[in-house]
């Protein structure tokens, strides 16, 4: 069996590994599950409705016999990042993790739903980056961080207020607005469904959906 060269390597802490190739292409999952598999990478601030989107996007999809799964910032943060604090570096390990789990999930022929804050331009570029062209979409949900401060589900923006959680974004910490997202879903303008249904019509224009 070939082994192929180390794939996208960035300075692996062990230099002895190589990358195996599965005997199943991506092409071929697709084929057995008659659509395409797409990372949808939702940012926006707290309380903007990203894992609301993601969790009800999944559930249609489901309907539809169309294979996803959700990655949520906050259930990450329960396991594989849960050694991960909130320092800028943190911040952006816990970024790049999620884009390489991401990554597998397109690779298996799923819709992977990632839902993060991700405040940083530079970190979300840097995501995008890992995938081919076509296999990630920027999703913003924009929201007013007025909007997101009356809607305050957790609770946080009123701790982020009174100075109890440091750096918060939007608030102590700066949130970059995506210049140029694949897709804008408005939540102050648009219910859940209205939302859903847009993300849905997107994901049916750009054929990934269905495939011939």
């Amino acid at each position: 069996m070939e082994i192929s060269p180390l794939k996208n390597s960035r300075d692996p802490k062990s230099r002895n590994i190589s990358w195996h190739d599965s005997n199943i292409t991506r092409e071929e999952r697709h084929h057995r599950s008659r659509h395409r598999s797409c990372a949808l990478w939702l940012t926006g601030l707290s309380g903007s409705g990203k894992s609301t989107l993601a969790f009800r996007l999944e559930k249609e999809l489901y309907e539809r016999n169309i294979g996803s799964y959700v990655l949520d910032g906050d259930n990450i943060r329960h396991g594989l990042n849960r050694d991960l604090g909130f320092s800028e570096e943190d911040r952006k390990e816990n970024i790049r993790r999620i884009g390489e789990v991401s990554k597998l999930f397109v690779d298996a022929g799923l819709f992977v739903l990632a839902a993060f804050i991700s405040p940083n331009e530079n970190d979300r570029s840097m995501v995008r980056e890992l995938f081919p062209s076509g296999d990630f979409l920027e999703v913003y949900v924009k929201c007013s961080l007025e909007e997101c401060e009356r809607r305050d589900p957790k609770g946080l923006y009123l701790k982020a207020r009174a100075g109890t959680i440091p750096n918060f974004t939007g608030v102590s910490a700066q949130y970059d607005v995506p210049r140029t997202p694949d897709i804008i879903v408005d939540t102050e303008m648009m219910s859940v469904e209205e939302a859903v249904g847009f993300l849905l019509e997107q994901l049916e224009l750009r054929q990934y959906l269905t495939i011939e």
